[in-house]
């Protein structure tokens, strides 16, 4: 069973890959962009996260 940020994890690192992939050429370049939409997507999750509580609260 997953929690919600293991999904998460997973989720970005499948669209970071499809990203890497389909979006830059070269070899190097599509593991930068890969790992930099991974971080984005993490990062976007946690800042979304924080608002959601300090709404709730």
């Amino acid at each position: 069973m997953l929690s919600h940020f293991s999904a998460v994890l997973l989720f970005a690192l499948f669209i970071s890959v499809v990203f890497g992939i389909t979006q830059r050429a070269q070899p190097r370049m599509m593991v930068r962009f890969g790992a930099y939409c991974f971080v984005l997507f993490v990062g976007s999750v946690i800042v979304i996260s924080w608002l959601m509580w300090l709404i709730k609260h």
